[in-house]
């Protein structure tokens, strides 16, 4: 240090103490008051100036005086020069800012220049400051600016880098690091090397890539059995081979991955596997269909510690991320098997990790419109393996829009480049990825052509416009609705049922002793049978018979409805539904005698007149029934009968008509050719019947039908022995077993590593409690921790602390069985900020503690046994995280931490 500084550390330090002296002079306050506070009535008054200056760093030091009052008019000379110089610097826009960037306001009035010429001493953190200078006059040079502007900025707080930083101090020159020092380049090498290209390797990036591509790989295809969701995933594999259409809940791009890849290998398609534990025969290339979930896993510790070290944490605290996530278990066993996960995670961490690049990069390079599109891409891929990266996506969207909040208070920037920047990161983060996601699925259903399993979820259209599906086998079906036609009317959207009677009744009183008509049973059943039957029929005609000149039925014609096995028409009056009180029942005349009249019409109304046409045809036209004399409208209600009614479905009239449960299609369809009764029902119970041609559907007609079914129709499981509940997850209550050896007890059990959940949760809790307090004590005027940290420490809480609340809370309000690796995707949120409220604990002891090395080196010693029990730990559960190893029964109760762990033991076993 030269003696200059030197003495000028000195002079400040004596002035502090001579401050504090004068506590109590009220000549001290007026002169501080009239020297520094002008203009500052009430505090951060001019906060637009404030964010987009980092000079207003030493913000905290007026408020301290004002508090304090530590300067006086009878105080010594050097303690009003070293305050009159920061007075002198500032009062641009009326506010005390600090030595550095004062001319980067375009509303400055003192039109001064900043200098990036010789470190300055930084009376807030009591060191010397690398950013700038002094503030030049106004005849500074332009050179000068520009190679202050020029400089890479550099981290004031130091952590567990690698690289030194040189830091004054009473004795001499403390080492201490700054991260990204390394990577500053002169314009002038530049330009000598432009046509040389540099290829940088990050060592640490490929040693977690190495360690964990050997961990996911070993003896990849054991167990050659079905483990958990395989048996679901590897069908819809095979389905996507053989181009045989299929229906799942989630998005396809994970299985398209997975079957473009074995699909190049001469896979057929052929898995044939019903359960769980079954043997994969020989034909099915498993190691291969294991590769791309592996690969994926792979990755994913090297994408973590980029994500880490992009969010300004240490090289080292990125590290002990890419390490956590390979020695967590449950990572592994989901990273091992034809899952989605391990894809889900990648690309929700590389597209966090980009869109960090884009909001750091200048919106005048060309790398920055890059950076957006690959933050889109990635994010929205995310979405396509499975719809809980939506979350990370609604993540992505929150940053987006406080960066671009953020930008509001920057004086360097125009409205017409913050208007513009706008637009185009709306058209980045919204039209491409609405474009991306509507692409995958063009894919995913021009390769399923074919008809297969699941065509009865979706309508008849839909059916019939597959190959070999609906179409293939109601071949001669006539299109046009006529008296006369016998048809079969299905449910059109929800869930899949047919119009249906038999000769059963209601019962004279239901068990709230209700009563009922006790006329013949209507309703909605799930399976095709011949008393889905019916015949429509003309009011005002006897006959049933389709003359040569056939009498199409139009959109407001009245009808009569009559079952084709019973002959009874169908009915509706006022009398309450069996399991809906509010609507009105529904059933087929019978006529007792008594004093109940049938009331048999019903208006035909075609809701997709417009492009179908006012004529009522099979498959296409979705129609709604309006019984004429109330006015109600047939509906599908989803009440489930009891066994009187043979737990088929409630249809009831409703008189709220507005609704898609009341909304039908004719899928089969043929035409009334014998008067006889006896005849005509032999026809019915030998016919199999429908359409004359495949339906063309568009893609968007597709698309929006099989989203609907996606998000309101995907099976439920009602209940299963290893769900959980969210509150069980944070503390690892429960796991789920995805294998069990038939001949040992040798299994597969997803469980994470202990020590890594729980102190990743009492993270959680420790970030919390921190901000709470902090935000207090800056409310206080006392500043614990300097300013750079304190952006850093809350740019970390918008990422993972509000990431890790986005993805946990929603499945509170989630009405469907869940399992613990639905927790995967915030036990990840929630591993990251772990690792950095690892680093910010060290920051505090170096803080606080700097004197005393030796509690800081304990720390970190402290840091490494932690991280070494990790690996302990892993290393013990490795046997149901592979299922490699065939157990005893006490060494399965061994490894039962908890009570409940529910672990497999064979029977067998357990009687020896």
């Amino acid at each position: 240090m030269s003696s200059t500084q030197h003495n000028l550390v000195q002079r400040r330090k004596v002035t502090k103490l001579k401050a504090l002296k004068n506590f109590n002079n009220e000549t001290a306050i007026t002169t501080t008051t009239t020297m520094i506070a002008v203009n500052r009535s009430t505090d951060y008054k001019n906060e637009r100036f404030q964010r987009c200056q980092e000079g207003n760093k030493l913000e905290h030091l007026v408020d301290t005086s004002r508090k304090t009052a530590f300067t006086s008019a009878s105080a010594s000379s050097k303690a009003y020069s070293t305050l009159a110089t920061v007075a002198a610097a500032a009062l641009c826009n009326g506010n005390i800012t600090a030595f550095v960037n004062c001319c980067r306001d375009v509303n400055c009035r003192l039109e001064t220049t900043v200098c990036g010429c010789q470190p300055f001493y930084d009376i807030q953190r009591d060191s010397w400051s690398k950013e700038s200078s002094t503030v030049c006059s106004n005849n500074c040079s332009s050179s000068c600016l520009a190679d202050y502007q020029s400089q890479p900025q550099q981290q004031q707080h130091p952590g567990l880098e690698d690289e030194n930083y040189q830091e004054p101090t009473e004795s001499g020159i403390r080492s201490t690091s700054i991260r990204g020092s390394e990577n500053s380049t002169t314009f002038s090498q530049l330009q000598q090397e432009k046509f040389v290209l540099q290829l940088q390797l990050d060592l640490f990036s490929w040693v977690l890539f190495l360690i964990a591509f050997c961990t996911r790989f070993y003896r990849l295809n054991m167990p050659r059995d079905v483990v958990f969701d395989e048996l679901h995933y590897g069908k819809f594999i095979s389905h996507y081979v053989r181009h045989i259409f299929f229906f799942d809940q989630h998005p396809p791009l994970g299985k398209q991955l997975i079957a473009t890849f074995v699909s190049g290998l001469d896979y057929n398609g052929n898995f044939t596997s019903t359960r769980i534990g079954s043997h994969y025969s020989q034909t099915v290339p498993i190691f291969w269909l294991r590769f791309v979930p592996a690969l994926f896993g792979s990755l994913l510790p090297s994408a973590v510690y980029h994500l880490l070290h992009e969010s300004g944490i240490s090289r080292w605290c990125s590290l002990l991320g890419g390490l956590l996530v390979i020695f967590d278990n449950a990572l592994l066993t989901q990273s091992r098997f034809i899952l989605m996960e391990s894809m889900l995670l990648l690309f929700g961490v590389l597209g966090l990790c980009m869109l960090l690049k884009f909001q750091k990069t200048s919106f005048s390079k060309p790398v920055w419109i890059f950076y957006g599109i690959a933050a889109a891409s990635l994010l929205t891929c995310a979405v396509c393996v499975k719809y809980v990266g939506f979350l990370t996506y609604c993540l992505a969207g929150y940053l987006v829009i406080k960066h671009l909040w953020d930008l509001l208070y920057d004086a360097t920037i125009s409205n017409l480049q913050i208007c513009l920047q706008t637009v185009v990161q709306f058209i980045i983060f919204t039209v491409l990825p609405l474009c991306l996601y509507l692409f995958v699925f063009y894919i995913h259903l021009q390769t399923l052509y074919r008809a297969g399993p699941h065509d009865s979820v979706m309508t008849s259209a839909f059916q019939a416009s597959l190959e070999g599906g609906l179409a293939s086998i109601t071949k001669g079906q006539p299109l046009k609705i006529a008296h006369g036609s016998q048809i079969t009317l299905r449910h059109t959207h929800g869930r899949t049922c047919w119009l249906h009677s038999h000769t059963h009744v209601y019962p004279l009183r239901y068990i709230d002793r209700r009563g009922s008509s006790h006329q013949q049973q209507v309703t909605c059943y799930s399976f095709k049978d011949v008393n889905n039957w019916w015949i429509v029929k003309r009011p005002e005609r006897d006959d049933l018979v389709v003359e040569n000149e056939p009498d199409i039925i139009r959109h407001g014609d009245i009808i009569q409805l009559v079952h084709g096995i019973t002959s009874r028409a169908l009915n509706s009056h006022d009398v309450a539904a069996p399991m809906t009180p509010q609507c009105q029942e529904v059933s087929c005349y019978i006529d007792y005698d008594v004093n109940m009249k049938g009331e048999l019409l019903w208006r035909v109304d075609i809701l997709n007149k417009e492009s179908e046409g006012s004529i009522w045809h099979a498959i296409k036209s979705e129609v709604r029934l309006i019984h004429v004399s109330t006015g109600a409208a047939l509906r599908f209600t989803g009440r489930q009968l009891p066994e009187w009614g043979f737990n088929q479905h409630e249809v009831a009239g409703d008189r709220v008509k507005d609704n898609k449960d009341a909304i039908w299609n004719v899928e089969e369809h043929r035409y009334t050719k014998d008067q006889d009764e006896h005849e005509r029902e032999q026809q019915l119970l030998k016919a199999e019947m429908l359409p004359t041609k495949p339906t063309k559907l568009t893609f968007f007609q597709k698309f929006l039908e099989l989203q609907a079914k996606m998000f309101w129709h995907g099976p439920q499981i009602q209940s299963h022995m290893y769900s959980s509940e969210p509150l069980e997850w944070p503390l690892l209550t429960k796991g789920i077993a995805y294998w069990l050896d038939t001949k040992s007890n040798g299994q597969i059990y997803l469980l994470g590593n202990i020590l890594i959940w729980y102190t990743g949760s009492i993270a959680v809790l420790i970030y919390a409690v921190l901000g709470l307090f902090y935000i207090l004590r800056k409310q206080r005027l006392c500043y614990d921790i300097d300013f750079q940290e304190w952006q850093r420490f809350l740019t970390i809480g918008h990422i993972y602390f509000v990431g890790y609340l986005m993805h946990y809370l929603p499945f509170f309000f989630v009405e469907r069985t869940l399992f613990l690796h639905h927790y995967l995707p915030a036990f990840l949120f929630k591993l990251l900020l772990l690792c950095y409220v690892v680093e910010h604990i060290d920051y505090l002891f170096r803080r606080y503690c700097g004197r005393l090395w030796w509690m800081v080196r304990l720390y970190r010693l402290l840091v490494l046994l932690w991280l070494m029990t990790i690996v302990a730990i892993y290393i013990r559960f490795l046997p149901i995280s592979y299922g490699l190893k065939k157990l005893t029964a006490d060494e399965i109760i061994k490894l039962r931490w908890k009570d409940t762990w529910d672990f497999v033991l064979q029977r067998d076993t357990l009687l020896h």
